[in-house]
């Protein structure tokens, strides 16, 4: 990397090192603790930060103690597993305790693990990632087996240190191997195979080393970042594409601004041919082929004027080709810095966004209310002229209210979302808004919206019920000569043929131990958005795993 990158971090590094100590690791957003902390900020007794996700596990603790002090405002489910979460969130309850060392053994707060070591100041916990899963359905018969191993700590009162990897392997009928369109995490695929594979293996890998301070954090890893709120999908960004490695800073300098950025190398999956050479033999190709390089700048402002309320605003640019230290400068203006270095030409210059997002909690009691605009581009004179307008954005409004007729626990919510023609599209191959050929966007992609409604209860702790429908419609994608002059712009779903899908989902989702989960779920599909996608989809499909880690 460039010299001034590491001159940057030297400069964060000496910048933490003026304020008190912090330790930060960022929890899996998968992890159920964050519906549960939702709900309760939903219900007015805490104040969650969670428009950009993952966030950290002291973020988490902090919020668990707050719900703690205030425990009569709990029902009793609630109160349950509120000491379900403390102990697996209990790192910074344990400073003062002796230092220990234990293998297959409860650790100082009663949480089982494969690994824990306390010892001067340096922490350590360990814990194998295994997954087992099997998905049924006419035709399709999939078992998938997963093995690896996480761990976690802090080295001293700054720096943490965090490891996720798995090994995956599909096997049977019926394999997506391909996971386009879909909600699910894209994957790659080992070499030479296709749809037809009946057996699929590839890995997943997640880490940060960060350092932190009082009221700020600078990691450096490979992570996916979520940005705003949705039930089905993220229009900003999402967990659809794979993690990425990126640079991320987190800096809350008063109580109601907290400042995001991000810098991330992508994939673009597009073989540069003037870097590519002969390597000397003609195995497996005559050619030693490299990728046009990609990355991706993002910052974000949010601005918490009061309690539950949330409003942000961020911009993020695409570049390829070469790495622009400008962008490593976390309050740069992307969009007037792409325009001076391009000399405001399109085929010299990057692919910009803005977006801006508003959330309210508890302003309509036990109510959350959010919605989510993504600009690609728009003319900001002619928004309202059919002819001559460029309204190439998508937006997202949704709602969910709970305890629903005083029924703790009962939560009812619905959603929209819709995703205009040619939103995350460039005419630079590899500068749309993809990574490794995923978009890092909602996975439906553009000229296309879905529906999406849900129903939620937890009969006893830690059993989390959901059913879920879904109508989805998608149109053609439009072709480049339209998005850049086509005048009027092509209307939505004008461009067909336009496909439609519904999906109704029933899961339950039950946590029997820290980490260990026991899952199943039936879905029912009617419709098939573009079947040679959909490789797997079935009328009929039932699922059930259980999961250890991660």
């Amino acid at each position: 990397m460039n010299k001034n990158f590491y001159l940057i971090l030297f400069f964060f590094f000496i910048t933490g090192a003026l304020d008190s100590a912090a330790q930060v690791v960022f929890e899996n957003p998968k992890n159920p603790v964050y519906q549960y902390l939702s709900r309760q900020a939903q219900k007015g007794n805490i104040e969650f930060d969670d428009l950009i996700q993952p966030v950290s596990r002291k973020q988490i603790s902090d919020l668990l103690h707050t719900l703690r002090d205030s425990a009569t405002n709990l029902s009793a489910t609630e109160q349950k597993e509120l000491a379900f979460y403390l102990k697996e969130f209990s790192e910074f309850d344990q400073a003062d305790m002796p230092d220990t060392t234990t293998f297959f053994k409860k650790d100082a707060a009663g949480r089982w693990r494969f690994l824990s070591i306390k010892k001067d100041g340096f922490l350590l916990n360990g814990d194998p990632a295994l997954t087992f899963e099997t998905h049924l359905g006419a035709g399709k018969s999939v078992t998938r087996t997963a093995t690896g191993l996480t761990f976690w700590g802090h080295a001293g009162k700054n720096i943490s240190f965090q490891f996720y990897f798995q090994d995956i392997t599909d096997k049977g009928n019926g394999i997506d191997s391909t996971r386009i369109f879909t909600p699910e995490t894209g994957i790659l695929r080992t070499a030479n195979v296709d749809v037809t594979s009946k057996t699929v293996n590839y890995s997943d890998f997640r880490g940060y080393i960060t350092y932190a301070w009082k009221n700020g954090s600078v990691s450096l890893g490979k992570e996916q970042l979520l940005w705003g709120y949705g039930q089905n999908g993220r229009l900003v960004s999402s967990d659809k594409s794979p993690a990425y490695p990126n640079i991320r800073l987190d800096y809350r300098p008063l109580k109601w601004l907290h400042f995001n950025y991000t810098h991330a190398w992508l994939n673009s999956a597009v073989i540069d041919s003037a870097r590519s050479y002969d390597k000397g033999n003609a195995l497996f190709g005559e050619n030693r082929e490299m990728y046009v390089k990609k990355f991706m700048a993002s910052h974000t402002l949010s601005f918490i004027p009061t309690k539950g309320l949330n409003l942000s605003v961020g911009e993020s640019m695409v570049y390829s080709d070469d790495f622009d230290i400008a962008y490593l400068v976390p309050i740069m203006f992307f969009k007037a810095y792409d325009q001076y270095q391009s000399r405001y030409k399109l085929s010299t210059g990057s692919n910009s966004q803005f977006f801006f997002s508003a959330s309210s909690r508890n302003h309509l009691p036990r109510t959350h209310l959010y919605a989510s605009l993504f600009v690609d581009e728009i003319r900001t004179s002619e928004i309202f002229n059919k002819e001559k307008s460029r309204n190439q954005l998508g937006y997202n409004i949704g709602a969910s209210h709970t305890d629903v007729l005083g029924i703790p626990y009962l939560t009812f919510g619905a959603e929209y979302t819709r995703i205009n023609p040619f939103v995350y599209n460039n005419l630079i191959p590899a500068q749309t808004y993809t990574n490794q050929g995923y978009l890092i966007g909602d996975w439906m992609g553009q000229n296309a919206d879905r529906v999406t409604a849900w129903a939620s209860y937890s009969p006893v702790a830690r059993l989390i019920t959901r059913f879920e429908f879904n109508s989805i419609r998608k149109g053609a994608d439009g072709d480049l000569f339209d998005q850049y002059w086509a005048e009027p712009q092509p209307a939505f779903l004008s461009e067909g043929p336009v496909q439609s899908q519904k999906q109704y989902l029933l899961e339950a989702n039950y946590q029997l131990l820290q980490k260990l989960y026991v899952k199943a779920s039936y879905k029912h599909q009617t419709g098939v958005i573009r079947p040679d996608l959909q490789t797997s989809a079935v009328p009929n499909e039932f699922k059930f795993g259980v999961s250890y880690g991660f």
